[in-house]
């Protein structure tokens, strides 16, 4: 019976740890919209020319068979068509514009564990901003922002649930 019990323990912390998620708390999403735009009148989209991504010379942060951009392109379409949206490369409601960038040497304060002092160290951050235009005036009617610190030598698994924890929990913030 305490084998049995054991054995059974021995499983389920298995899973729990198979379960594991990504860790997602030091990303920090923003979005802010326009008061006066009508965000029910959108139902049609088109991508402003091609986004690029800053290139990450180190291999620091992006797997080197992952493709950043279509992953956020593939992420910001599908928070888009969840809305009712489809994309029309002609005379679109919205233009979609997104870009994406790192800063390996970024420094931060942070309190040492052994010394309770504020020590200055390197934390690498990454960014991403989308931006929601209307076709109409040009002007921007929706902003939203992900910031976060590189995760060093990440799975492209865990570059993939970061994305899409950042570009979901953005989306949830345009209005409807």
């Amino acid at each position: 019976m305490i084998k049995k019990s054991i054995g059974m323990f021995i499983v389920v912390i298995m899973l729990v740890a198979g379960c594991a998620t990504v860790p997602t708390q030091d990303i920090k999403v923003e979005a802010q919209a326009d008061p006066k735009a009508n965000f029910n009148g959108y139902k049609t989209y088109d991508w402003l020319g091609a986004a690029a991504i800053v290139n990450d010379p180190y291999g620091q942060w992006e797997p080197p068979e992952f493709d950043a951009d279509t992953e956020i392109s593939f992420l910001i379409d599908r928070e888009l068509r969840k809305r009712g949206m489809s994309q029309r490369t002609g005379d679109p409601d919205l233009i979609v514009a997104y870009a994406a960038g790192i800063d390996m040497d970024a420094l931060e304060l942070k309190v040492d564990p052994k010394t309770k002092i504020n020590m200055v160290e390197n934390v690498p951050r990454g960014g991403l901003i989308v931006a929601l235009m209307d076709s109409q005036s040009g002007f921007v009617i929706w902003i939203g922002s992900a910031t976060a610190e590189i995760q060093d030598k990440p799975t492209t698994q865990t570059v993939k649930a970061r994305l899409d924890y950042a570009v979901t929990k953005m989306f949830k913030q345009l209005p409807k």
